[in-house]
């Protein structure tokens, strides 16, 4: 059994046949909607009340650390921000040659659609980048980028970025959801 196929199978069926397509023709306004008070968001710079507002362009995103709790809710542009960025830029930064790249250097985007280019771009360089694995990269240490888990091997943090895509984007079609059916209540 070779598992590198099976590996990139299983994110991108999801990907394929079930996420991608529901967050298709995303609109600036459910990018942008706070579905409750003191939401997290990607704002234009310097209009943002969280302690912190990382970005290196005219947007930037909400977060704190230590996070507070209950964590703020976040809106479909913050999730899809800490997915372009903290689950996929910064991964493909680390092993498959990406420029550098963090919360605070990413140019986060104004709109809906560039964030699905965005998406697009850093999940095939994602998925690329697990095929050049190999079977035997796979096996492989994920190294220091993984901090706490730099022993684990690369086959673990594929599965667990596997799991981060499926959860979050998942998150985003159900506020699709939500914002359709609140949105055609109130009309």
């Amino acid at each position: 059994m070779t598992w590198n196929p099976l590996l990139r199978e299983q994110l991108d069926w999801h990907w394929t046949r079930q996420l991608r397509r529901r967050i298709d023709g995303l609109t600036d306004d459910e990018y942008f909607w706070e579905p409750a008070p003191g939401c997290w968001s990607v704002r234009p710079r310097g209009t943002g009340t969280a302690p912190v507002q990382a970005g290196a362009g005219a947007m930037t995103i909400d977060f704190a650390s230590p996070e507070p709790d209950p964590p703020p809710f976040t809106t479909i542009a913050w999730r899809l921000g800490h997915v372009i960025v903290g689950v996929l830029a910064m991964r493909n930064a680390a092993h498959f040659g990406r420029a550098a790249t963090d919360y605070f250097s990413f140019p986060y985007a104004a709109t809906a659609a560039q964030a699905l280019d965005q998406l697009d771009a850093e999940y095939a360089t994602w998925l690329a980048g697990v095929e050049s694995l190999g079977e035997e990269g796979l096996a492989r240490p994920a190294g220091e980028a993984e901090g706490e888990h730099a022993h684990r091997s690369m086959a673990v943090l594929v599965l667990h970025i596997n799991r981060e895509m499926i959860h979050h984007l998942s998150e985003i079609c159900l506020l699709r959801d939500l914002y359709l059916h609140t949105r055609r209540e109130a009309s």
